[in-house]
C-alpha cells in the first residue's frame, strides 16, 4: 500500500453572437463537464465509477448573484462588446490552464466593470469568480483545468487559445459573457492503447521494469487469480485513498502503463492521470485477459 501524505473535459454551450436577453439556460450539462485539477476528499469507487462524474461540481446550490453596489452594478449596456483577445499563435498540440468567469447575457456592464477592477483595481479573477460568477466552477474559484482544441465551443476556444497568458479577455457563449485567464500552457498528455505484445516484448527488456510506472487497478481478488510482474496493485473500489497522493508517489514524467481484465477500467484511470498531469498514460489494450491469450499463455485467464 501507499505510504500515504496527503485536485476535461470541459464542453462549453454552444454560444449565440446576439447581445439580446434570453432566458438563463440550464447548467447541468455544463456542471457534468468541468473537470478539477484536485479532489482533495474522494470516497472509495466501484469499478464501474466513471471519473467524469467525480468532476462534477454542485450544480444545484449555488446561490444567485449577490447584489453589489457602485462601480460593480448591474445595469443594462447599451452597445454591445465582443472578444477582446488579441491573436497570437495557435497554440497547436497545447494544452491551456483556465479559470472564468460568467454573468448573464444582460450583464456586460457589469462585465466590463469587473474586468475594469481586475486591470486597474489588482482584483484576482478568482476571488472575483466566487463572489459573482454564475458557472458552478465559482466553488473553485472559476478553474476549469487543463483544456485542449475541441473541447470548448469555437467562441470560448478562439478566445482561450489566442489570449496571451496571464491576460484577463472577454467572450460570449449561450450561457453569457465570461472573463478568462489563461494561467498556463503545456505540451498536450497522451493517452494511447498498447497492444499486449508490444508490453510484453517491452517487459523482457530489465531496464523497462525499473523505468516504467505499472498500476494494475483490479480488486485483490483478481490480482490473485493472475497477475503481471512489475505491476503495482491500486484497486479501483480504493480511489478515495490512492487517488488524492498519486503525484506525491508517481512522477508525472515518467512512462506509465494501466492495467486491469478487459481494458475498461484501466482506460478510466489513464484518462484521470492524464487530467492529472501524467505526460504520457498507456491502457494495456484488452486488459490482462487479452495479455494471456495474445502475449503470454502462462497466464491465467478468469
Amino acid at each position: 500500500m501507499l505510504g500515504l501524505r496527503g485536485a476535461r473535459a470541459a464542453q462549453l454551450p454552444y454560444a449565440s453572437a446576439a447581445v439580446a436577453p434570453t432566458p438563463t439556460p440550464s447548467f447541468s450539462g455544463f456542471a457534468r463537464r468541468l473537470p478539477l485539477l484536485a479532489s482533495a476528499a474522494l470516497s472509495p469507487l466501484p469499478p464501474s465509477f466513471s471519473f467524469s462524474s467525480a468532476s462534477a461540481v454542485r450544480r444545484d446550490r449555488d446561490p444567485p448573484m449577490r447584489p453589489v453596489s457602485g462601480a460593480l452594478s448591474r445595469s443594462r449596456p447599451t452597445t454591445r462588446v465582443f472578444c477582446s483577445a488579441a491573436a497570437t499563435a495557435p497554440r497547436e498540440g497545447k494544452e491551456l490552464l483556465v479559470q472564468h468567469l460568467l454573468v448573464g447575457e444582460q450583464d456586460v456592464r457589469l462585465l466590463v466593470d469587473l474586468e475594469k477592477n481586475i486591470i486597474t483595481g489588482g482584483a484576482d479573477l478568482s476571488d472575483l469568480a466566487v463572489e459573482y460568477s454564475l458557472c458552478p466552477s465559482k466553488e473553485n474559484g472559476g478553474m476549469l483545468g487543463w483544456v485542449r482544441r475541441g473541447q470548448m465551443v469555437p467562441e470560448f476556444e478562439e478566445a482561450a487559445f489566442g489570449a496571451p497568458l496571464n491576460k484577463v479577455v472577454r467572450c460570449k457563449t449561450k450561457f453569457g459573457w465570461h472573463l478568462l485567464q489563461v494561467l498556463a500552457e503545456r505540451d498536450q498528455c497522451v493517452v494511447e492503447d498498447i497492444p499486449p505484445e508490444e508490453l510484453h516484448a517491452k517487459m523482457q527488456d530489465p531496464n523497462f521494469l525499473e523505468e516504467a510506472q505499472l498500476i494494475d487497478v483490479r480488486e485483490p481478488d483478481e490480482v490473485d487469480k493472475a497477475s503481471l510482474e512489475g505491476f503495482k496493485v491500486l484497486s479501483l473500489r480504493q480511489f478515495g485513498t490512492w487517488g488524492p497522493v498519486m503525484t506525491d508517489e508517481f512522477d508525472p514524467q515518467k512512462d506509465t502503463y494501466v492495467l486491469c481484465h478487459h481494458g475498461m477500467r484501466s482506460m478510466q484511470v489513464a484518462k484521470w492521470l492524464q487530467s492529472q498531469g501524467f505526460r504520457k498514460v498507456y491502457n494495456v489494450a484488452g486488459g490482462i485477459h487479452a495479455y494471456a491469450v495474445k502475449a503470454d499463455s502462462s497466464i491465467p485467464t478468469y
